[in-house]
Formats: C-alpha cells, structure tokens, sequence
C-alpha cells in the first residue's frame, strides 16, 4: 500500500505526502454485503475504473476501520475503485481512499484498469494456486493410504468354495453397486477387511480411493482430528491444517474397522456426517461437503453394546442399512485345504524357500483344528510349520510339511481322527473307495443336500461327481 491511502487489495501508483493511516486488525475479518455499501455494489456492475466524487453523499464502508481516526472517511475525501475480473468473470475489487479529496486527479484511467487487470490475474493465480496446493495435499494422503493398503492386500483374496462362502460372494455382489452402507461383522480373523475391499471393488467407486481407519487404534484424542480433520491452531500441536479421512475419501469408500471400539464422544459427529454429508474439521467455523461411502466392520456383539449403552442406537441403525456376517472357519471347513495351500504358495516366497507339500496327515491334522482365530491364525499356522519344515533343507529343494510342525496347540485342539481297527486291514482299492464316499457324504450333508454346492466344495464339477457317487452306490 502506498503512503497516504488506505486501499483494499493491491497498492496504487501514487503517493501523497502525509502517513497512512492504518486499518485495526479486526477490519480483516469484516464481510461486506453489497447491498448494505452502494459504492461496493456500484464497482461490482463497472466494466471500469470508478472515481466517485469527493462530496458525494454515498457512505463509505470503511468508515469507522481506521485505527488512527475511525471518523476520517466520514469527511469529504477521495475514493475510487476498480472491479477485478477474470474471462468475464467478477473475482474481487480494487479500492482505494485518501484524506485529501485530490490525491487521485492525476490517477491515469487506463493506467489504473491495467494495474486491475494484473491484480485480478494475481488473484486468480493464487486462487488456483491454493486449489492445487489443496489437491496434492489430498492426493498426496490418499497415495500414502494406498500404499500401506497394497502392501496390506498383497496376494490377499476371498478365497473359498464352500456353501457359506458363495453365499458371502453373492451378498458382496449384490449390495456391492448400490452404494448402500454396509456393517460387516464376524469373529476376529475371518477377513472382514478383505470383504470390505471386494465390496468396494463390486461398486461405482472401485475407481476410487478406498481408505482404512482402524477405529480401536485412535485415542480419544485425536480421534476426531483422525476423522473430520483441523485446521492450524486448532490445538496444541496443529501447526498446519489437515484434513480428515472423511474428506480425504471423498468420492470414494472409507472402512471404519474395529467400530465398535469408536469412542462414545466422537459417535455423535459421526452420525451427523453420515446423515448430512458434512464434515466440519476441528476449529473450523464452516462445514465441507462430502460424497463417502462407508463400511464399517466390527468382532463385538453390536446389539448388546447398543443394549449396555456402549453405542449409541441411532449410529448404530445409520450403519447396519445392509449386513454382512462373515462365516468363521469352522463353518467352512471344506475350505481349510484351499486356503492352506495358498498360505504354503505365501510363504515359499516370503521365506524363499522351494516347493512347499502337505503330507496328507499334515492336511487331515489342519482340517481338523479348532481355529478360534479363525483364518489369521491359519495363515500365521502355515507360516510357522513352514519355516519349521525348511530347517536344514538346501536352498531351492522341496520343503515337506509334516504334523510334527504343526506344533503341539495344532495338534491337541483337532478333532482326534478316526482309528483304524486292530484286525486285518481292507484292500487299498477299497479303503481309498471308504474315503471317498465319506467325504461326499459329509460334503453333501453340508451343503444341505445340494449336489452342486457339494461339488464346488469338492473342487470338482457336478457331473464328475455325479459318476463318482453313482460308482460308490451312493445315487
């Protein structure tokens, strides 16, 4: 700003003699409605440069916002503007006011809609400016999401051909496009996070970020930081504005994992951002729009923390719109053998070992398990006894896996296998036909007697099982 003026936006090419007087600091935070200053709403509708007459009888609407003489502008005085505008359209004004009713007579009007032209350019550019800085700030957190996520995802998939798990897979594919909020619950380890993902991936978003907040890993202190973001100041330690995993994720799909452990003080904000659509970051005075679908996943009886006032009734019927009850392992047990060999796949090359085998008793001893930590702990289970089996193998050689590495829980918690009797044994032919018609049986008891199901839960198609079974005497 020049000496002798006090303007509004950037200086002016002219220079009285006497000191500027000054604006107090709370002029910056004053809104001005056009309606309310005529001489405001007469620049907004100029295609140029305005001078106002040094005794006109429009008020000011700086008067009173000068820290050195708040009544200096109610006197006669000089003033003009200019509008700042961009392709047309109006981004800003340009205003000027001096003491002496002269100090602008030797302003050159094409001289000041230059300097406007160049201020309203300036504007712009700092506008697209904050625009970028707020996008790449925005993509830069999605991309690090992203990243852990992949590196969390790696080789992971739904995996499974057991009844229970068809039915998940037409679930997912039918809530999946309807961008309905989805709770996924079921006991820990049996992948609900991996349902949340195939649930993104069958929906409009799967274009779309898709970002993981574990709800029991946030202290109540910075939870709603985590979740609706800040802005600086807003607390100790806020030395730059953030935004939330809400606002971050928007258009895409956000997984609040472990919901139920989300702290009763943020559950209300929560809510109003689900209803509305809204999030308001902390310290901030305005709310953002936003367009997230959430899933939320949790391993606790969910009824009953509603029921002991651990959670709140209304946040809890906004998130259970459409339920998905993952099936634990020992529901599916067909699928154990599947499973364990794509860990065994897993691990040979995490481990950088060589072909990894299940002996059968290794096999029979697994299927066997009780599983309490249903998947995760199979997984962790095949990781170990593989390991264990590579010892004093040469690198790139054959790893065999036995139930002596299995480890002694493995072993004590499976379901003890049938004894062979101590009389003659039966012809190989005839046991391995023993075998077989068990295992139909089992499979077909399963699936409720759906001979298809039991097929793909055999890992054999129908017909083929047709004329097993008819050969075994069981059609």
């Amino acid at each position: 700003m020049t000496p002798g003026h006090e303007a509004g936006g950037v200086p002016l090419p002219c220079a009285p003699s006497f000191r500027a007087p000054r604006r107090p600091p709370e002029a910056l935070g004053r809104t001005f409605c056009t309606k309310a200053h005529p001489r405001l709403d007469i620049l907004c509708h100029a295609e140029a440069p305005v001078r106002f007459a040094p005794d006109t009888e429009l008020p000011d609407p700086f008067d009173g916002l000068l820290a050195s003489d708040a009544t200096a502008l109610a006197h006669v005085h000089a003033c003009l503007g200019c509008p700042l505008r961009v392709e047309g359209t109006l981004i800003g004004l340009l205003t000027a006011d001096a003491r002496d009713p002269r100090a602008f007579e030797q302003v050159d009007a094409a001289t000041l809609s230059w300097l406007g032209a160049l201020a309203g350019a300036a504007v712009r550019t700092s506008q697209l400016i904050d625009a970028l800085e707020h996008s790449a700030e925005r993509l830069g957190l999605v991309a690090d999401d992203l990243r852990r996520a992949a590196e969390r995802e790696r080789g992971a998939s739904l995996l499974g051909t057991s009844p229970a798990m068809q039915r998940l897979r037409d679930e997912i594919a039918l809530v999946g496009p309807s961008d309905l909020t989805v709770l996924i619950t079921g006991e820990t380890g049996v992948g609900k996070e991996l349902v949340a993902r195939a649930v993104h991936a069958a929906s409009r978003r799967r274009g779309e970020p898709l970002l993981h907040v574990n709800c029991a890993a946030l202290p109540e202190s910075v939870a709603e930081s985590e979740l609706f973001g800040h802005v600086r100041g807003a607390f100790t330690g806020a030395e730059q504005s953030r935004p939330g995993k809400l606002e971050v994720a928007d258009k895409g799909t956000l997984l609040l994992d472990e919901i139920g452990e989300l702290p009763l003080s943020i559950q209300p904000k929560l809510l109003r951002a689900l209803q509305e659509g809204e999030v308001q970051r902390v310290g901030a005075d305005r709310s953002l729009r936003v367009d997230v679908r959430v899933v939320a996943a949790t391993n606790r009886d969910i009824e009953r923390e509603v029921a002991e006032g651990r959670f709140r009734a209304d946040l809890f019927h906004r998130l259970n719109v459409y339920r998905l009850a993952v099936p634990p392992l020992r529901e599916r047990r067909s699928d154990i053998p599947l499973l364990a060999g794509h860990f065994c796949d897993e691990a040979r090359a995490r481990l950088g070992v060589g072909p990894v085998r299940l002996t059968k008793a290794a096999r029979e001893l697994l299927a066997g398990g009780a599983w309490p930590g249903n998947v995760r702990e199979l997984e962790n289970t095949v990781f170990r006894m593989v390991l264990q089996a590579s010892r004093g193998v040469p690198r790139g050689a054959p790893v065999v896996v036995k139930p002596a590495h299995l480890g002694v829980e493995v072993a004590a918690a499976a379901e003890p296998a049938p004894r062979e009797d101590d009389g003659e044994k039966a012809p190989l032919n005839e046991q391995v036909d023993a075998f077989q018609r068990g295992l139909i049986e089992k499979a077909v008891a399963q699936a409720d007697g759906n001979w298809a199901a039991a097929a793909r839960s055999l890992g054999m198609h129908r017909s083929n099982l047709h004329h097993l079974a008819k050969r075994l005497g069981l059609r």
